[in-house]
């Protein structure tokens, strides 16, 4: 029978294992069949444009890039604010391809990596799902479930060029080296890998911090659980803290050499906990040593523990009493606070403004994880039951798919952007519930075959639960105090393998294993069609005409190339910061804004010149501007967005609006508010600009895009900022210099004041900040 078992499952792991290779790649490629190898929506244009500079210049210059194209006339140091894993990644291929022979354009390979990582990041979930549940065939489910849940796919389509296509692989391997970590007492060397995995990870996406307090709970956990073992866990102590040690040492001294990064494993909040993990596994390691070395008794370890404890609290304490006022600590940043407060607004109208760090809905959960939006939860109690649950945990990582699940729910729950943090989770322990439910119902039928009237490896269970006399006499006490969770289970194990359960167990295994077959193509059907949505470049689209025609809606790259074909190679454009990386990379001209959002009050100011009367406006922009572009056509348009854009503004230009959301700066059903109608951005949207002020020179051909060029431009202004010699240095012969705004400008510089973060306590705390901030919430209850 075990024969049989061995040679079944492997039939049906090769299986999935072949289907999840298959329908992951090509799963992703039906943005590259549809619309062909274009990258898609703003953020990949950025990292096209970084990973080309790195092709063209290498890597020395690429570090040292300061790109006055974007955030004119400031500039911005790409090269210590861009987490470059991906494109060191994309340039290595690039590489690669043309050593082996089949050279390879970059653009190319820019638009099929999401789709080769999209596999990759599938497969290691498998061995992460097996390593955690010592089952192959859960992994092999987990495997294929992650191939085309859609909350995978949404960010991994072919031309989705974005950090988190390759971000996702980095994390479910930074995941599964921790979990082979801690297997037993000899495989803490993986720590080695796990670090250097995670370094992988912090230069691929910000979400590494994440994966740092992610491993972080877990090791501080599964610490705790050694301790409550007491003896018996020692050994499983020090591997613990051999493969932490590792990891963290490792992966921090990685993660400085990250420019964006730096410092911040030792001095932001957000990533200081672990960091304490470290010192307290250090702390019980030692004190185990000590026991061991000079034969202490329970009491006597616990005595150190506390005393060793109590010293660094103190010390600790003293540290940062004696640091907090020189402004060592960085606060939280605006989206992590997010996470932690009642409301769903985060006090910051430019991080409110993007949808995507809003909380999610039931019904984002089941749009991105379908039918595992309730599969999930039952490989969760399964997994639980089967593992965490028992007195005696051998497998270090059993508890991490649980914490695992907790905590991306809990931030997921928080910030819809966040629910790809579910997808592999919920694919993992799918996998877990697929795979114990087949692997049981294939073991009922092979009773059946074979005559025995239970599986042998679970009467060796059995029987090895079944405590003799001699050993229960022994163990009295200790077993008679508690009622364990393995008990429960085997008492229920018993009553089902019971002789008169037999045919209602053969007749559930055929309808579990029945099931596959009837849910498995619908959820393939769902996510094929989820993918196909996903896979909509919003560059360009397919749209219905009136008489039923379908057309291929290609104004965005029609308006970034009559840019890059009809205005002069100097020519600044002015539009709404979400679309500066395409200008950029498409249109090859300089933005003043893109979607950056390091310098909030830059696109505040960018906002004041889009919400100002149209005269009032055209006195700030001909000191910044040759052409203004902005987005036309209904759906997501500029007037869409306008709401965002005032308080944005206001934020920093108090005075703007009459109150915090601008709530008299819209549209009603009765048209434009009064401020609205005055405003520049209504005026060029709806073709009722002044021509002395803003000449029209270009509407796409089907009316999303208007193009208009600034009339009376300040030629001095324009060349003052060209001039480096007016740029700040850091350093003298420094390549980060910083442009600064023309001495034009300075009227309305005076009048700004810089948005102030209440959570910073490295700052003062500013009576008028505290009154916006209880302004703008309140207007949200």
């Amino acid at each position: 029978m075990e024969f049989l078992k061995a040679s079944a499952a492997a039939v049906v792991t090769g299986c999935l294992l072949a289907f999840t290779v298959f329908a992951a790649y090509n799963i992703r490629l039906k943005a590259i069949v549809e619309y062909g190898l274009v990258i898609h929506e703003f953020d990949p244009w950025f990292n096209f444009r970084a990973t080309q500079y790195l092709l063209d210049n290498g890597m020395a210059k690429f570090f040292k890039w300061f790109d006055y194209m974007s955030w004119y006339p400031l500039g911005r140091p790409v090269g210590s604010t861009i987490y470059p894993g991906m494109q060191l990644t994309s340039v290595s291929m690039f590489y690669i391809f043309e050593a082996l022979g089949y050279p390879m354009s970059i653009n190319d390979i820019c638009c099929y990596v999401p789709a080769w990582f999209g596999v990759a990041a599938s497969l290691v979930l498998g061995a992460l799902t097996m390593e955690c549940s010592g089952s192959k065939i859960a992994g092999a489910f987990a495997a294929a479930v992650m191939a085309i849940i859609p909350a995978h796919i949404m960010r991994s389509v072919g031309g989705g060029y974005d950090n988190e296509s390759i971000a996702m692989t980095a994390m479910v391997t930074t995941f599964y080296f921790w979990a082979r970590s801690i297997r037993d007492s000899s495989s803490w060397i993986f720590g080695i890998f796990t670090g250097l995995a995670y370094i992988y990870m912090v230069a691929a996406w910000g979400g590494f911090v994440f994966v740092l307090n992610m491993i972080g709970v877990h090791a501080a956990v599964t610490c705790l659980f050694f301790i409550i073992q007491g003896e018996k866990g020692h050994a499983n102590m020090s591997n613990l803290h051999r493969a932490y040690s590792l990891f963290y040492i490792i992966g921090t001294a990685g993660a400085i050499q990250i420019p964006v990064v730096g410092w911040s494993p030792l001095k932001s909040l957000e990533q200081l906990a672990p960091g304490l993990v470290f010192i307290g596994i250090q702390i019980m390691e030692f004190c185990n040593y000590q026991q061991k070395k000079d034969g202490l008794s329970t009491k006597q370890l616990w005595l150190l523990r506390i005393k060793i404890c109590s010293t660094v609290a103190v010390v600790g304490m003293v540290a940062v009493y004696l640091l907090a006022p020189t402004g060592y600590f960085g606060p939280l940043s605006s989206r992590v606070r997010g996470l932690f407060v009642k409301h769903t607004k985060t006090g910051n109208p430019l991080v409110d403004s993007v949808a995507e760090h809003q909380p999610a809905s039931a019904a984002a959960y089941y749009q991105n994880l379908h039918i595992f939006y309730y599969i999930a939860p039952v490989g969760f109690v399964l997994h639980a039951l089967k593992h965490v649950m028992k007195q005696d945990n051998p497998r270090g990582s059993a508890s991490f798919l649980i914490l695992w699940a907790l905590v991306a729910y809990f931030f997921s729950s928080k910030m819809s952007r966040l629910i790809i943090l579910l997808g592999p989770i919920a694919s993992a322990l799918g996998g877990v519930a697929l795979g114990d439910i087949s692997q049981w119902s294939c073991d009922q039928f092979l009773s059946l075959v074979t005559g025995e009237s239970e599986p042998a490896e679970e009467k060796s269970a059995d029987a090895q639960a079944k405590p003799t006399e001699s050993s229960s006499k022994k163990k009295k006490g200790k077993k008679a105090k508690s009622s364990s969770s393995s008990d429960v289970l085997s008492q229920l194990k018993a009553a089902s393998q019971a002789p008169e359960t037999r045919m209602l167990r053969i007749v559930g295994a055929a309808a579990f294993l029945l099931a596959p077959f009837i849910y498995g193509p619908s959820f393939y059907q769902y996510c094929d069609e989820m993918a196909g949505h996903m896979s909509h470049p919003s560059i360009m689209f397919k749209g219905t005409l009136r008489d039923g025609t379908t057309v291929m809606v290609d104004d965005y790259r029609q308006a970034y190339w009559f840019l890059r074909d009809k205005t002069p190679q100097d020519a600044r454009v002015m539009a709404w910061w979400d679309y500066g990386y395409q200008i950029t990379g498409i249109g090859n001209r300089t933005s003043i804004a893109d979607g950056n959002t390091w310098n909030h009050e830059h696109i505040a100011t960018l906002a004041r010149c889009l919400v100002s009367p149209e005269k009032k406006a055209h006195r700030m922009i001909k000191h910044l501007a040759d052409y203004v572009l902005v987005w036309t056509g209904g759906g997501g348009d500029d007037l869409a967005k306008s709401i965002h854009i005032g308080r944005i503004g206001n934020s920093v230009y108090k005075g703007i609006c009459s109150d915090a959301l601008c709530s008299k700066f819209g549209m009603t059903r009765s048209g434009p508010t009064k401020m609205m109608a005055k405003s520049l951005i209504y005026k060029l949207h709806s073709g009722l600009q002044n021509p002395k002020f803003f000449k029209h020179v270009f509407t796409s051909q089907y009316g999303k895009v208007k193009i208009y060029q600034t009339q009376g431009v300040n030629q001095k202004s324009k060349k003052w900022v060209a001039d480096p010699a007016n740029r700040v240095c850091d350093a003298p012969g420094s390549w980060y210099c910083s442009g600064q705004y023309p001495p034009g400008l300075h009227y309305v510089l005076k009048k700004r004041k810089d948005f102030q973060q209440l959570e910073n306590f490295n700052q003062k705390g500013d009576k008028d900040a505290e009154e916006y901030q209880k302004e703008y919430m309140k207007g949200f209850k």
